[in-house]
Parts: structure tokens; C-alpha cells; sequence
């Protein structure tokens, strides 16, 4: 049998450590090991019971979350996975955590409300397992599961047999991203100059993490970085991220191009969905475009990477080594969607170097 994954929950809230219990109990490939109401009960059970994962609250006595995570990291580094409340100072606190080297983030379920339970059980249970696999990167400095109805980018964009031809016009740099993806993001973006072509983003977000998350890596990164807005010109220069709880579609706009936000169903259960931003490219940009696929939970994007490249783009995906968690890319490079694997640390290099190459309608053919 498979081992199960073994979770130690901390939290000062004896309700919380209750219901996160709970819900994580509720899939039969977890257990739950323990429980802790401050970091200094943690350390000791982490000492003695060896747990796979953490769930790790952000406010509690003596230590706050923030605190406690350095120190771990530091001294014995471990997948955690942050209990966050949905709100802007929640935001702020969990990136700095994601920063510090915590795998991923949940939001607070609701107590009263049976509906959000069910909802949130699955992405919970899921994203502790996720971690379990993760590469563990330290920072450098129950209810019923409801499985919701899975759409693909068809219920956004319908999908077109015929691509536009190749034109001429400006580059395009697409990005997805998931789990590990803000601080992936965030290297990437640092390794971009300042003349660039423009960056289109969907990271798997909450909506009020996305707005705090777009005014970080625009005080980390040369560009323009800021959340996208409907029908935003798409400058050079400049880099645009979709908002928490909107898809990110890419519009032709004369001879540019705009953004176009859409509140429409989650497509792979997630909104914004990396598959709708990529389709959009492939039909509204064609060769002009360049997509990275970075580090994520599942399979979001490979469709849609995979229409790009039918449609002329060059792509390319991060490797396993360099993944939080390698499933994304890996989803994408087994379909076919990319020519190209690399660490992180060489993306931004390659995307540049393709960005500067002739246009494919200018190409001459071998004069050989």
C-alpha cells in the first residue's frame, strides 16, 4: 500500500486545528499525526513524531507563523503549507512566507458554512499532498469531497481549427504558473530587462492576493508590472497579471493588443486558468508569441501551450530539478507543447534570446 502522507497541524484555534483535522482526514491517503496550538509545541512534535507536512497558521502566541518558518527553514527545512485568511494583510504575510520557502497556502475555511467546506476540502487535501512531493526550497535570505464540474477553455474561448497567419508585429511573452509559481515568477521577471516585449501572467491565485502580488514583482523587476485591467493596451515594457478571479485573454487591438478579463466558469476548476490565457495567445498572436510554463500543480496549460506551438510560437517549460512541484511543466513537455526544458535560472536568458530573433514572416531560407 501507499504511504500515507502525515500531517502535523498547527494552529493556536482549537477550532481550526479541529476542522483542518478533519477535512484532512477525510481523504484516505492522509493522516493526521498531530496537532500543535504555538510553534514552540510544534517543535517538539516535529522533533518527535517526524511529520511529512506542515500546516502552518500565521498568527499565533509566542511566535508568530513568519517567525517560526525562518527558523525551520534554517535549521530543518520541510514542506509547509500556510493557513492564510483571504484578505490584503493575509496576502502580504503569506507571500513573505512563499518567500521564505512554504510550498503553498490555503485559505481559512469557514466554520459556518457547509457550502465552502465542501468546496475547499479537495483543493486543501490536494495541495498538502502536492507538498509532500515537493522540492523543499528554503528562502536565500470532515466533510463529503464535492468534486466540481471540470471544464477546458472552450467554455471561455472556443477553439479555432484555423490559426491567424504569421504577422508582422511585436513579440509576446506568455507565462503560467501554480504552485512554487510567485517566487518563479518573481526570478523570471527579475531576469527581463527593461525593453523587454510584454508579459502576460496567470498564476494561480486568490483574488486578494493577486493585486498585493503584482505590486511586489514590480518593485523586484525592471518592467512595468501591475494586475490587468479589461482591455488594458499590451505595451513592451511592461508585464500584466491576471486578477484572482478572472481569466486573462490576450485581444487583438489594431495593430496591438489589449487585455480582456472574463468572469466566465473555472476552466481545469481553476479561474484565472492558464489553458484560456494560452488559447488566447495562440489565436491572437500566433508566431509572434513566447510561452514559459513554470513550476505547478496538475495539468492547466498543456492544452493550451500546445495550441500555441501549432500556432508557430516558441516554447519552452521549467525542468523537474528546478520545480517546487514538476507537474505543469511536465504535463506540457510529455504533450508535446515545448521545444525547450530548462533550470529557471536560464529562462529568462532563452526567452530573450528568442524574443530577438527575425521575425518568423522575415526568416530567409538557408541561402545555401
Amino acid at each position: 500500500m501507499e504511504r500515507k502522507t502525515r500531517v502535523l497541524v498547527v494552529d493556536d484555534s482549537a477550532t481550526m486545528r479541529r476542522l483542518l483535522t478533519q477535512i484532512l482526514a477525510s481523504d484516505p491517503q492522509i493522516e493526521v499525526i498531530g496537532t500543535a496550538p504555538d510553534p514552540y509545541v510544534a517543535r517538539d512534535k516535529i522533533k518527535a513524531l517526524n511529520p511529512d507536512v506542515l500546516t502552518l497558521d500565521v498568527e499565533m502566541p509566542r511566535m508568530d507563523g513568519l517567525s517560526f518558518l525562518r527558523n525551520l527553514m534554517r535549521l530543518r527545512p520541510m514542506p509547509v503549507v500556510m493557513c492564510s485568511t483571504l484578505t490584503q494583510a493575509g496576502a502580504t504575510v503569506t507571500l513573505d512566507a512563499l518567500s521564505l520557502g512554504a510550498i503553498d497556502f490555503i485559505a481559512k475555511p469557514a466554520v459556518q458554512n457547509a457550502e465552502e467546506l465542501r468546496a475547499v476540502a479537495e483543493e486543501i487535501t490536494a495541495k498538502v499532498k502536492a507538498a509532500a512531493r515537493a522540492q523543499v526550497r528554503p528562502s536565500r535570505e470532515a466533510a463529503s469531497l464535492v468534486v466540481a464540474e471540470r471544464y477546458d477553455a472552450s467554455v471561455i474561448l472556443p477553439k479555432r481549427v484555423r490559426t491567424l497567419p504569421r504577422r508582422r508585429g511585436e513579440r509576446l511573452i506568455a507565462i503560467g504558473a501554480s504552485t512554487g509559481g510567485t517566487e518563479a515568477i518573481k526570478e523570471l521577471l527579475m531576469g527581463l530587462p527593461e525593453d523587454s516585449p510584454a508579459v502576460v501572467i496567470t498564476q494561480h491565485i486568490p483574488k486578494a492576493f493577486s493585486g498585493p502580488f503584482a505590486r511586489r514583482m514590480n518593485a523586484h523587476s525592471a518592467l512595468e508590472v501591475c494586475e490587468a485591467e479589461d482591455g488594458q493596451p499590451i505595451l513592451a515594457g511592461h508585464a500584466y497579471i491576471a486578477p484572482g478571479d478572472q481569466h486573462l485573454l490576450v485581444e487583438p487591438d489594431g495593430v496591438g493588443h489589449r487585455c480582456r478579463l472574463n468572469g466566465g466558469p473555472p476552466v481545469n476548476r481553476h479561474r484565472p486558468s492558464v489553458d484560456v490565457l494560452f488559447r488566447s495567445v495562440a489565436q491572437s498572436v500566433g508566431a509572434n508569441a513566447i510561452g514559459v510554463m513554470l513550476t505547478g500543480m496538475g495539468r492547466d496549460g498543456a492544452a493550451g501551450m500546445l495550441e500555441m506551438r501549432e500556432a508557430g510560437a516558441i516554447n519552452l517549460v521549467q525542468d523537474e530539478a528546478t520545480s517546487v512541484v514538476w507537474g505543469m511543466p511536465r504535463a506540457a513537455w510529455e504533450a508535446g507543447a515545448a521545444e525547450t526544458i530548462l533550470p529557471l535560472g536560464e529562462i529568462a536568458a532563452r526567452v530573450m534570446e528568442t524574443a530577438r530573433l527575425p521575425h518568423p514572416a522575415l526568416r530567409l531560407k538557408d541561402p545555401a
